[in-house]
């Protein structure tokens, strides 16, 4: 059945007509599309038959279809619908942060890529028919025993308090559940956290070279981005401005994409240049979990002791990135915005994943999954580093920091030309 709206003014046959009019010069009905039997669409609308004839008679009078006897009327052929003007081209931005949101470049995620005999691209994660087996069988079990309402906008308690378990055995991060916000990958958390700290203009200090994902979110926000380079030891905390800034983000467990690891007296200075100017450190771990000498490397947020690190983790890498989940470890007095922020925002996460994600943790699937990941990663890098070793030699320097997902190669006598 056609869907047509009457527009109530005038006769009901030029109702009838114009509402065809549209459906033809919008695309609802394609050239040469059939229109529906008269009695059907009078029916339908609620009109006399001899109305629709009428309503016909003039779409053909207009040239916009033809009847065929004993056939049908039909959409004339050669009739082209009109093409809307894009939305950007058509509509000026509505606010300040649409206007901010066009005007940064396209950072489209990699997907759909067809497989390569030697694929290069970083942070690949390793899914195992055990991972996926020990993951569908949680996902079927949380599903038959989840609660149906919404989920808390905090995250599923048992889930917390998972996490905290997790981050105080591996990355030295002692909290409690209320601590924690489980969000939607690190993406999300730099957003809200964007929303509750930043006013448009305040000053954030980034990492050169940084994750332009992050960056672009702290720009749509109106933030102010004062890059600080990076060297070997992380960020440049002896570069850091003399003004004001509201808020820095750093990766010092493996910073991206560089790979450098921040060394304990940058992190003590670190730690103390924020006390000083009551800013917030947005600590992103994304990768932190992956180390392959006997050094362990604690976050950041393990040596804060003045309670302005922010330290954000993600699934991503560990598990998968389809799974949009990620957590969030707040200072106490932020706690409360960040939640209602997320509430806001999508009201929660999925309450099936959480559960599910939940009891491969307390399970131990989780932890047999990383030691396996481990391995394996370790196994790539060793075969990366010795082909690398044996080919390229002469023409490239690795920087090998031991962590992570990903290594950096500097091509020293290639000028970029």
């Amino acid at each position: 059945m056609l869907y047509l709206e009457l527009d109530g003014n005038g006769a009901r046959y030029a109702q009838v007509a114009r509402a065809l009019k549209r459906a033809i010069l919008h695309g609802q009905l394609k050239p040469g599309a059939r229109l529906p039997a008269t009695r059907v669409l009078a029916a339908g609308l609620g009109v006399s038959r001899n109305t629709v004839l009428t309503a016909y008679e003039m779409l053909c009078a207009e040239r916009l279809a033809s009847a065929a006897v004993g056939s049908g009327t039909f959409v004339t052929a050669s009739i082209a619908p009109a093409r809307a003007p894009s939305a950007r081209s058509a509509v000026a931005p509505q606010s300040r942060y649409a206007a901010r949101l066009r005007r940064l470049p396209a950072l489209p995620l990699r997907s759909g890529v067809p497989r390569l005999r030697f694929d290069l691209q970083y942070g690949e994660p390793l899914v195992d028919p055990p991972l996926a087996s020990a993951w569908r069988r949680a996902l079927a079990r949380a599903a038959t025993r989840s609660d149906w309402r919404y989920p808390p906008s905090a995250g599923h308690r048992a889930l917390r308090e998972a996490i905290c378990e997790y981050l105080a055995r591996r990355r030295g991060v002692v909290c409690g559940a209320d601590d924690v916000c489980v969000v939607s990958g690190t993406q999300q958390a730099v957003s809200l956290l964007a929303r509750v700290l930043l006013d448009e203009g305040d000053s954030v200090v980034v990492e050169e070279p940084g994750y332009a994902l992050a960056l672009q979110a702290f720009q749509a926000h109106g933030a102010r981005l004062i890059p600080v380079p990076t060297d070997a030891q992380g960020l440049r905390v002896e570069s850091l401005p003399r003004g004001a800034v509201r808020l820095i983000h750093v990766s010092p467990s493996h910073q991206f994409p560089s790979g450098a690891v921040m060394s304990l007296e940058r992190r003590l200075a670190l730690l103390d240049s924020a006390a000083r100017r009551r800013c917030w450190i947005v600590e992103d771990d994304y990768d932190g979990e992956f180390r392959y000498d006997s050094t362990a490397i604690p976050a950041l947020r393990s040596l804060d002791i003045h309670e302005r690190v922010i330290y954000v983790g993600t699934f991503s890498k560990v598990l998968f990135p389809v799974l949009r989940l990620g957590y969030v470890v707040c200072p106490a007095g932020l706690r409360d915005d960040l939640v209602a922020a997320k509430m806001l925002d999508d009201v929660a996460c999925g309450g099936i994943e959480q559960a599910a994600l939940t009891e491969l943790m307390r399970s131990g699937a989780f932890d047999r999954h990383l030691r396996r990941a481990s391995v394996e990663l370790r196994r790539r890098r060793a075969a990366l580093l010795e082909g690398l070793s044996r080919h390229c030699a002469k023409h490239l320097t690795v920087n090998d920091s031991r962590a992570g997902m990903h290594m950096v190669g500097w091509l020293p006598g290639w000028s970029g030309q």
